[in-house]
């Protein structure tokens, strides 16, 4: 990954005519001059203040935390939302002999352990991590023990509840650079409003002159919508990829029977909303002549980095992908970006179409858009509001199991037992830390289970003394069934009591790891569970309850409005370019662009759906009757207005997991209509 300016080095330069932050960029990046923006980000930094950069994608927004960090006294720790990022920015970094690592998921104990020992001793200047590792108080502590000199928050706009992408775990990170005593902060992010880059610099105290925005608008882009039904939009597609992209010089776009053609154009993302929609689309192009592939969440890790590095070298042309691509993904040359599905927001759409012509040269970034769909998109957002009686039986949870101030809990079922999606979960969750109620101590899996592949003796001849009495008693005290044995892992602690319970359990783990690592076990670890630290005595369960039901609600609308705005936009007679660069605050764009599809004197008017039978409340009624007599014979009460409205839109939602809604009739039967004018319809008793 090279983030830098493009600018050779001219020959002949002298290392000492430059200033000092030119005379690193040049010895340890090869380059010369700055791009936009960088050189204010870096000398704010440089001189000890806390700095914001907002730049486009592709903009080189990395330099302004790498090269600071070398003048640096001590580390820089760099939050990054993606492990596909970080493992790419610390091979660029260690390619250039700047030491850096980061600790992600990948990494065995003892690699972690090595390098936190390496960051003691100042072995390494960047540290890159997730924000959820902050959720571990070992690391936590570890971090609390070092000197940091920078925090470097990538992706920033995460921390912004006005923002897309909104990221629960983001809000804490002003609290601890406090905790981390670090004295100050860069952010970093693409994709900001102004609202959002106020808020961004609000909390963690940068000043206005400090926030370097370079600007959103990119000439290269060529911005166009299109109206299109849904019957349609595979059809448009296929012609638009035929008649309007560019192809390969090797492809002969004039023959036009499908069995003698093989489409091969430059590199194409096409963007859809459900996994299923993917493998539909490229399934289809495929059948067209496309070297097309689908690429979503729903993939296992392994295929879908196949596919992503064969895209990466250009033996793929096409990925239709949700929004699971893209993101870590450092291709300059994608030429074309289409919304074959509307996008979520306008943030999101810029974020996307921001993926296509990194190397400076024309792309083209296109929407096909109608109304069909809509639901779909709303849907999402309505299935992650939590109810009241939700939020209430979380907060009695806590009041009620905490034990020696520590509560613990499985997220998963936390989930169905609260009827909760684990996303707005952990977001609630944190408000409670911020509050200060609770806060996050340690994880640990719940049950071990292991699989001899040796003889028992021949594992217990490896041992003597007490650690051969440790071990015995950890096959003693485990249940064996036919093939795995389950670790009772209290019992063993039990046996082999200190005063510390951690270390006990740790030292159990430990060993049945170690059996592993020898190949004397097959290990299963399951069941992780959270331990948090409860701060009070008693949580106030209806205040809590309301205040939280009440952000959760205004979030929902907030949410809901950001798709109408999109669709507002898309529609105006007004430069589509202007005006996507003006809602994120720059101003310096021209009226018009010149190129794009209004400029070109194509205005669209999205029509409404076609051919929906309109809604009748008889109907909702009785297509809600089979769930709701189905839900009281499981638990003896009505359900909710809301989950009887989930159900009839197709919302998935954990507790129809447990009812397997799926199968009973009238699940999803509404989802193409409005979510509010069903649950007005069913508000009303006929």
């Amino acid at each position: 990954m090279n983030p830098l300016s493009t600018d050779l080095n001219p020959a002949g330069l002298n290392p000492k005519e430059l200033s000092p932050i030119k005379q690193t960029l040049l010895q340890y990046f090869g380059f010369s001059e700055f791009r936009l923006g960088q050189e204010p980000v870096i000398n704010a930094v440089v001189s000890g203040r806390s700095s914001a950069a907002i730049f486009p994608t592709g903009s080189g927004k990395s330099l302004c935390y790498q090269l600071p960090a070398l003048h640096m006294p001590n580390l820089t720790l760099v939050i990054s939302p993606l492990l596909a990022l970080m493992q790419d920015q610390i091979s660029f970094l260690n390619s250039k002999n700047i030491p850096a690592a980061s600790i992600d998921s990948s990494l065995s104990r003892e690699q972690v352990n090595q390098i936190m020992q390496d960051v003691r001793a100042g072995h390494i200047k960047i540290l890159m991590v997730a924000v959820e590792r902050l959720k571990n108080e070992r690391f936590r502590h570890f971090l609390q023990s070092i000197a940091i000199s920078l925090l470097v928050v990538d992706e920033a706009h995460c921390i912004s509840e006005w923002g897309h992408n909104f990221r629960p775990d983001y809000l804490k990170l002003p609290q601890y650079q406090k905790d981390f005593n670090i004295p100050q902060a860069l952010l970093l992010t693409a994709t900001a409003t102004p609202q959002v880059i106020e808020d961004m610099a609000n909390k963690f105290n940068i000043q206005r002159e400090d926030v370097t925005a370079t600007g959103f608008y990119r000439p290269n882009l060529d911005l166009s919508v299109e109206a299109v039904s849904d019957k349609n939009k595979l059809f448009f597609l296929e012609n638009w990829l035929l008649h309007e992209a560019r192809y390969k010089p090797a492809f002969n776009h004039n023959i036009r029977d499908k069995k003698d053609r093989t489409a091969s154009i430059e590199p194409t993302i096409v963007y859809v909303t459900l996994q299923q929609s993917a493998e539909v689309v490229a399934g289809s192009l495929a059948k067209a002549g496309f070297n097309a592939k689908a690429y979503h969440a729903g993939m296992n890790s392994e295929i879908r980095q196949v596919i992503q590095s064969d895209f990466m070298a250009g033996n793929t042309d096409i990925i239709v992908a949700t929004i699971a691509f893209g993101m870590g993904i450092d291709k300059s040359n994608i030429r074309h970006v289409v919304h074959y599905d509307l996008p979520k927001s306008i943030e999101n759409y810029s974020q996307e179409i921001g993926r296509a012509g990194r190397d400076g040269q024309k792309s083209d970034c296109l929407v096909l858009v109608n109304r069909d769909n809509i639901s779909v998109l709303e849907n999402f957002i309505y299935g992650d509001t939590p109810e009241y009686a939700g939020i209430e039986h979380v907060l009695q949870d806590i009041n009620q199991n905490k034990q020696n101030g520590k509560w613990e809990f499985q997220l998963y079922t936390l989930s169905m037992e609260a009827n909760i999606r684990q996303l707005p979960l952990k977001t609630l969750l944190v408000y409670l830390e911020i509050q200060g109620l609770i806060q996050p101590m340690y994880s640990y899996f719940a049950e071990y289970k292991f699989k001899l592949l040796v003889d028992e003796q021949v594992l217990l001849s490896q041992f003597n003394g007490e650690r051969l009495s440790f071990v015995q008693a950890i096959l003693q005290y485990s249940q064996r069934a036919k093939t795995w044995w389950t670790a009772d892992i209290d019992a063993i602690c039990q046996q082999y009591k200190t005063d510390n319970a951690i270390n006990d359990r740790a030292r159990v783990v430990k060993a049945l790891e170690y059996f592993d690592e020898k190949g004397w076990i097959e290990l299963q670890a399951k069941q992780i569970t959270e331990v948090y630290r409860v701060n009070v005595e008693q949580i106030n369960v209806a205040q809590q309850s309301q205040n939280l039901t009440s952000y959760f609600e205004q979030k929902q609308q907030g949410e809901v409005a950001k798709i109408h705005n999109m669709l507002q936009m898309f529609e105006q007679n007004k430069c589509i370019t202007h005006q996507l660069a003006t809602y994120f605050g720059d101003n310096q764009v021209p009226l018009q662009c010149g190129h794009c599809s209004v400029c070109a004197g194509h205005q669209v008017i999205i029509p409404q759906p076609v051919g929906r039978v309109p809604l009748e409340q008889t109907r909702v009624h009785q297509l809600a009757k089979e769930f709701v007599d189905h839900y009281y014979a499981k638990f003896s009460s009505q359900p909710s207005l809301v989950l009887t409205t989930r159900f009839l839109c197709g919302i998935t939602t954990p507790i129809f997991t447990k009812l397997k809604a799926r199968s009973i009739n009238g699940f999803g039967q509404l989802a193409e209509y409005p979510y509010a004018e069903i649950q007005q319809m069913l508000s009303t008793n006929i």
